[in-house]
């Protein structure tokens, strides 16, 4: 009986343990979940308005030409994926993989990764990572535009296609949803855009010098803002999920604890009433 007691002493030390680091992780990931949230939804603003100026010349002007509108046969495709530094954040880094690898319908095609986790996911696979930036919490605005001025230039060369990014997007400390988006070529939703030029709203805007030159000059600013947007999201969502995990192994954690605890003590009553019953048996036998 003595072993067992100290057996089930030794796992509530285990528990104990393991619940500090836990709280502790939760208690970290907390801080920079709010700090993540605030700036994914300043940042959201921004990329709105860059996303409704370029749909506005696409679509209202007409002949207008530019290499990120036009549409070529697809050969080669290239996606952005952003994943997490690290583990212990339930399935937010394998949901993100497994849209990506599914969105692929199993064809290797080139990619550029955001994070830990996502560099190490494809270099073991072999697929050709043409980009990695390690650590999402440091990909500043820099990294982001080194990032999105590779693709680009890929796309311009004929080297890709198609580019998409794959991200996790944030919608509130409990939820966050995996994203696929397309980046290039640019295209809008047709029923969005003909029940805009229905609603009698349409506005008459000249662009100087020109449209293309204002779209050349917004396009690679607006695919910058979208990958940077998509790293911003992507760390509060990571904050957030590690969180989220981080709680439920505290609470489960706490539901051990009492389960153990409840153990001990009946280990403890049930050794405690066998050494009363061995001391009257022997006073017992003395008479």
């Amino acid at each position: 009986m003595a072993g067992g007691i100290k057996e089930i002493k030794n796992r509530i030390g285990s528990v104990q343990s393991t619940k500090q680091v836990t709280k502790a992780m939760e208690l970290v990931s907390s801080s920079k979940m709010r700090k993540a949230k605030d700036r994914a939804l300043a940042s959201r603003p921004y990329f709105n308005t860059m996303y409704d100026t370029v749909k506005e010349i696409a679509t209202n002007t007409r002949g207008v030409r530019d290499p990120f509108l036009k549409q070529r046969e697809v050969k080669n495709k290239c996606y952005i994926v952003i994943a997490g530094d690290r583990g212990l954040a339930g399935g937010y880094n394998s949901n993100i993989f497994k849209l990506t690898t599914a969105h692929m319908d199993g064809k290797q095609e080139k990619v550029m990764t955001v994070g830990k986790k996502a560099t190490e996911f494809f270099q073991k696979r072999g697929y050709d990572v043409l980009a990695a930036e390690e650590s999402v919490e440091k990909c500043d605005y820099d990294r982001t535009l080194a990032l999105a001025n590779q693709a680009m230039d890929l796309y311009k060369k004929g080297e890709i296609d198609e580019l998409y990014i794959c991200y996790t997007e944030f919608i509130s400390p409990l939820t966050q949803n995996p994203k696929l988006m397309k980046i290039l070529p640019l295209a809008f939703d047709k029923e969005e855009v003909k029940s805009k030029e229905n609603s009698g709203r349409r506005a008459r805007v000249q662009y100087l010098p020109s449209p293309e030159a204002v779209l050349s000059y917004v396009i690679p600013k607006y695919v910058s803002g979208i990958v940077y947007g998509s790293v911003i999201e992507s760390f509060a969502s990571e904050q957030s999920a590690r969180r989220n995990a981080m709680k439920s192994a505290s609470d489960n954690a706490d539901e051990m604890l009492s389960t153990l605890e409840l153990s001990y003590n009946r280990a403890r009553q049930s050794s405690i009433t066998q050494e009363i019953t061995e001391i009257v048996g022997g006073v017992e036998a003395l008479k």
